[in-house]
């Protein structure tokens, strides 16, 4: 049976179908929205996984480039591996949804997203959200949405819902929002200083639309919804988790005391291990597989154990696993310029994370080129983020970033958007990468303290210093306590990771995720307003080192200079197959972008090779003017005189009667190809013919 729901967004239809395409899947959906088409499948595996005790979901968004009428570049006319967008929007649909299964639910889960059609300028990453929620709806998953997603933009003080491109360029919001009927979920985005009322309303509007989703796909659920799986409820094990309170409890609480990740591990890991010995022994008139069984139990039960432990201690005691208060930041140290060979450096250290941030400037040849459906983009800023094993002391394979680094890259880069130069103030390419050093907790938001500092340290004019800081949660029936600056124990163990990024002055960067099913507008609001204050006294150190831009770029950077010429006279610049572009580049040893708008960049390591460049093209759009004298280079000798170029292209004739106060029978005699004189315009007549005078200078 085929079932249709539709609601009214911005004008169009949206709407969610089922039953006629991809029916062998364990749910499929098609949602249609003016030219958006997604479609979405979500199947579920027919038994669980063995030996695994997590929940295996994988869900993958795809764009086909088709959508929008193109064909990919390149050699191989095929999608190939992800873009780092459709990376980006796969993490944004599964952050939502993930929280909503049964925590004893081990069965593989996968889903699949595919754009099939769309307009150019159309954002449909918000609605993959929506898209997989629906799927998992009418598939037997015991999925506990509906989940549905929303995109808000604001101009000019008005919010705007599902923005277009080019709406979101001048807009000074960019949330995307998701959320369940009861409460939000997850948001993620970025700002241009904008407060912290200006984000609760957002989300307070979003969290409205988002209702009306979820009531049409809780219609289709209805209509066309397969019986759930059942899932099996948790076994019973309170005997033995009371013995092992016995057992542990009290070496747990003195291990969970001691300072240091690596000291406070090594300390539980060891309260573990005599622990499950002291099992072992008590076990060994058991059958192996069952002794197994039952210690693979154990050690399941000690970690909830150190879960509620950490938990407990911040309830009743109001202090966290490392002594801090709920609202106090690790320690901070800061350094700037410690790469002398680089353009721009910094080292942030906040507690055990550490980011090295280098900046590097360049010109509009190193530019990042994106190409996907809505076409060639060209990025002058961007950010990258490497995450290595020995920054946490593991040993394991590398093979370059990953969906988190990728994440984690953008979330940075998204938070330092609002401060970067226009292009017209600072020619240059910016490329930031961070290099996680050490990591416990939050090592994007020290990316964003590192990066910053490194681009004020090139000398890179920000409008403003930017900071982030990652807030945590506790929760436990009608109580909460909100935690500043979350070591990666209590992301682990607590119900929230909410990092927000700003100057003094606002808000640029934030991303919510909830390992519950919602919070309320008070923990929001509480949250954001103790990040504010966190973030502050973040930027008073980091002010404290470097409290602006180095007025100069660093001896390393190359020299950027712009001219503007007529966009008209483009190609007389680049000459017949680059003839004249070429004989600049190897006169000047500089190197020379022209934009489309006919601006020209000359990048040079040193003044004289800039020097010569911006005389050279300003010289091949100069006008010759009557009686002014030029330094010519003779390029043609006649029998009645020479043709001398004056400027780049432009040529005079020299009379034989004008060669000198002397007679002059051959003028061979006197001037050769190649030869350098003085010479004055003496006249240009109508149709551009320039009459030159040696003899009158």
């Amino acid at each position: 049976m085929e079932y249709t729901v539709n609601i009214e967004l911005k004008g169009q239809t949206f709407s969610i179908e089922t039953g006629r395409w991809a029916r062998q899947a364990g749910g499929s959906v098609v949602v249609r929205w003016g030219k958006m088409v997604l479609l979405a499948t979500a199947t579920v595996a027919k038994e669980p996984t063995e030996g695994i005790d997590f929940f295996p979901l994988t869900v993958e968004y795809r764009e086909k480039f088709y959508s929008t009428g193109k064909i990919p570049g390149g050699f191989i006319k095929r999608e190939g591996r992800p873009t780092d967008k459709e990376i980006l929007v796969s993490r944004l649909a599964d952050r939502p949804i993930r929280p909503l299964f049964p925590e004893n639910f081990f069965q593989e889960v996968q889903v699949f997203v595919t754009l099939l059609s769309s307009a150019s300028n159309l954002g449909t990453d918000i609605h993959a959200i929506t898209a997989a929620s629906a799927a998992l709806m009418v598939s037997e998953a015991p999925f506990a949405g509906p989940v549905a997603g929303v995109r808000i933009g604001r101009l000019n003080g008005r919010f705007i819902f599902y923005p277009d491109l080019d709406e979101l360029e001048k807009s000074d919001l960019n949330l995307a929002l998701a959320g369940t009927e009861e409460a939000v979920t997850m948001i993620e985005g970025s700002a241009r200083e904008v407060s912290e009322e200006v984000m609760l309303e957002a989300i307070q509007l979003g969290h409205q639309e988002i209702r009306k989703l979820c009531a049409i796909q809780k219609e289709l659920a209805q209509k066309a919804g397969k019986p759930k799986l059942p899932v099996n409820p948790p076994e019973d094990h309170s005997e033995l988790k009371k013995y092992l309170r016995q057992l542990a409890y009290d070496d747990l609480k003195k291990a969970n005391a001691v300072r240091g990740k690596q000291a406070r591990q090594a300390a539980v890991d060891e309260v573990f291990e005599q622990t499950l010995k002291k099992l072992e022994n008590e076990w060994l008139n058991l059958e192996e597989s069952e002794r197994s069984q039952k210690l693979k139990i154990a050690a399941k039960l000690l970690q909830q154990m150190e879960v509620e432990l950490v938990r407990q201690q911040i309830f009743q005691e109001k202090r966290r696993a490392d002594g801090r208060a709920l609202d106090e930041i690790r320690p901070l140290s800061i350094e700037v310029g410690i790469l002398p060979g680089t353009h721009g450096s910094a080292l942030f250290t906040r507690g055990e994370t550490q980011s090295l941030g280098v900046v590097t400037l360049g010109t509009e040849s190193d530019a990042q080129a994106v190409d996907d459906i809505s076409g060639e983009i060209s990025q002058r800023f961007y950010l990258q983020y490497n995450f290595p094993p020995f920054s946490v002391g593991e040993v394991r394979r590398y093979t370059g970033p990953g969906r988190r680094e990728i994440g984690h890259g953008k979330l940075a880069e998204n938070s330092l958007l609002a401060v970067i130069p226009e292009k017209e103030e600072f020619p240059y390419v910016i490329r930031v990468v961070s290099e996680i050093l050490e990591s416990n907790g939050s090592s994007s938001m020290a990316t964003v303290c590192s990066a910053s500092l490194a681009l004020m340290d090139a000398g890179v004019p920000t409008k403003a210093p930017v900071a982030g800081i990652a807030m945590g949660l506790i929760t436990e029936q009608d109580k909460y306590a909100v935690l500043t600056d979350i070591a990666g124990l209590e992301d682990h163990f607590g119900d929230m990771d909410f990092k927000v990024a700003g100057t003094e002055k606002g808000i640029t960067g934030f991303q919510l995720d909830l390992k519950v099913k919602g919070i309320t507008p008070e923990i929001m609001r509480e949250a954001l307003y103790q990040a504010k204050k966190g973030r502050l006294e973040i930027l008073k150190a980091m002010k404290a080192v470097l409290p602006a831009p180095r007025p100069e770029l660093s001896e390393n950077a190359p020299r950027i200079t712009t001219i503007q010429i007529d966009k008209d006279r483009i190609g007389e610049l680049i000459g017949p197959g680059g003839k004249n572009i070429r004989a600049i580049i190897e006169k000047s040893g500089a190197q020379i972008n022209i934009d489309d708008n006919g601006m020209v960049s000359i990048a040079a390591t040193n003044g004289e090779s800039a020097r010569i460049a911006r005389e050279l093209i300003e010289g091949q759009f100069a006008e010759a003017e009557v009686g002014k004298v030029y330094e010519g280079v003779v390029k043609a000798v006649v029998e009645y005189g020479a043709f001398i170029e004056i400027l780049p292209g432009k040529q005079g004739l020299c009379h034989i009667s004008k060669i000198s106060d002397r007679r002059v029978s051959n003028v061979a005699d006197v001037l050769k190809e190649g030869q350098k004189v003085k010479v004055r315009v003496v006249s240009i007549d109508r149709t551009g013919k320039i009459s030159l005078s040696m003899k009158d200078v």
